[in-house]
């Protein structure tokens, strides 16, 4: 099978800048132009208004939002765009004429669909597709159609050869992107944050719209890990110089290389459909400042690796409460919180509702979702640094976080050794929370024994995974 070419855009160049400009422009002009007039029927509204201000819009933000990694969506606004014009041809009072105006959309919708998804290897043939029409109608046709015409009747024409320019801006600023062997290429249906899972049986495909929220699709699941042999394993580290290492470490470790060996671990829906982050595992820890009750929390949110050990999760992890206990400013989270706080309620609960319905169609910008604890792999709660047991969490129904852990304290337990002495032995008590949907209760348990048996023999965790499993297709 021929490998697909990746393109992508670079989102700082002056053409692509110049490209949304561009579109933008071409909806306000046509917004402008409508705006004069004294009865406008609701087709119009429809067809000639909000369809291509609508597409405009859309792709000038697919530009800088999916222009590295997911430039194929640009198609979407293209076709809209195909679609306002094959509209405005239907009016054409030559049949010839709008015969070959509706061949021509149809040419461009396809052309630049097979360019941006990859099949056709090369974006040259979209340079002759934008540029002759663009100087058909600016040398040829409208000095001749518009003659006489006043500055508000050049409007409409203006915003379509805004539209042109901008879709030949792009087309010379296309790169194609250099891919490894056997690298996964994002389609149609796939996330900025996540692969969809196509091959999956149908009762995980059906599972999300019957359980429709997390909530009311949580298990609730405890484990004992006797913790002699951690205790000596966390001594060690201590003693290499990982003064702050704990059992926090211990257990986020063991879950990174549980999602290494079981990758449907790192599964989470969103949108009713079910995806996997692959290679990159997102934990979002809330902490404070200070240890003290009138002292402010804020939320952390580290991004972990498959093929990463304890040192290397402990250096990441403590680096990063560093940098936010020490830092003299407030997170970007909790800026963004501070700014929606002074957004009047119902205004906020629209707000609210928006950023659920991009994130249903998985139109969220990466850096909304990078900043959001809501969206990851999991999050953590330590509440052994409060010294009480651990509490079950609800999973959050914003966001698409489908695993919530929480420990407790150390607790002594006295047990009858083998040979009927009593001995007193230490236990840490951990709680999941987890989303049914993402993995059936099979693999779940199998999840359970492999992160037992870490976290009852860390020393596994010093080297990397032998093998990193990938998710199904």
């Amino acid at each position: 099978m021929r490998k697909k070419t990746v393109y992508w855009l670079p989102e700082t160049s002056l053409l692509v800048i110049l490209a949304a400009l561009f579109m933008i422009c071409s909806a306000v002009v046509r917004i402008v132009y409508y705006a004069g007039e004294r009865y406008v029927s609701g087709g119009t509204i429809a067809f000639q208004i909000l369809l291509p201000v609508a597409a405009n819009i859309l792709f000038a933000l697919l530009l800088f939002t999916c222009g590295r990694d997911r430039f194929y969506r640009t198609a979407i606004p293209v076709w809209l765009g195909c679609m306002f014009f094959a509209v405005k041809a239907a009016g054409f009072p030559s049949l010839t004429h709008m015969l070959l105006c509706l061949l021509l959309y149809a040419l461009v919708a396809a052309l630049y669909t097979a360019t941006v998804t990859g099949r056709i290897p090369t974006q040259a043939l979209l340079y002759p597709l934008f540029a002759l029409p663009l100087l058909y109608h600016v040398f040829i046709e409208d000095p001749v159609k518009l003659q006489g015409q006043t500055l508000r009747g050049w409007l409409p024409e203006v915003s379509v050869l805004l539209c042109m320019a901008a879709l030949l801006a792009v087309s010379v600023s296309i790169r194609k992107k250099k891919t490894g062997e056997g690298e996964y290429v994002r389609r149609f249906g796939d996330r900025c944050d996540g692969r969809r899972l196509r091959s999956l049986s149908p009762i995980f495909a059906v599972s999300p719209y019957i359980m429709k929220t997390r909530n009311t699709s949580q298990n609730f699941i405890e484990d004992h890990i006797e913790c002699s042999n951690m205790e000596r394993y966390i001594q060690e580290k201590r003693a290499q110089g990982m003064e702050q290492f704990g059992v926090l470490h211990v257990i986020l470790a063991a879950y990174v290389r549980a999602c290494a060996k079981y990758p449907g671990l790192n599964r989470f829906v969103s949108g009713q459909r079910i995806y996997s982050r692959d290679g990159e595992i997102e934990v979002a820890m809330t902490v404070k400042k200070e240890m003290r009750t009138d002292s402010p929390d804020t939320v952390i949110k580290v991004y972990f690796t498959p093929e990463d050990t304890a040192a290397s999760v402990y250096d990441r992890f403590h680096a990063k409460v560093l940098e936010v206990k020490n830092a003299p400013e407030d997170t970007g989270f909790d800026s963004l919180a501070r700014v929606m706080h002074f957004i009047p309620g119902l205004v906020l609960k629209f707000v609210v509702w928006l950023l659920e319905v991009l994130d249903y169609f998985g139109e969220l910008p990466r850096g909304l979702l990078r900043l959001s604890p809501f969206h990851g792999s999991l999050y953590i709660t330590s509440m052994a640094s409060l010294g009480i047991p651990p509490i079950y969490h609800h999973l959050y129904d914003f966001g698409n976080v489908p695993v919530f852990c929480s420990f407790g304290k150390k607790r002594r337990v006295r047990e009858l050794d083998g040979d009927g002495t009593v001995v007193v032995r230490k236990y840490v008590d951990c709680n999941f929370v987890t989303d049914e949907r993402i993995v059936d209760g099979f693999y779940f348990a199998s999840v359970m024994r492999y992160l037992h048996n870490l976290l009852h023999d860390p020393w596994q965790l010093d080297q990397p995974p032998e093998e990193v499993a990938r998710d199904v297709e």
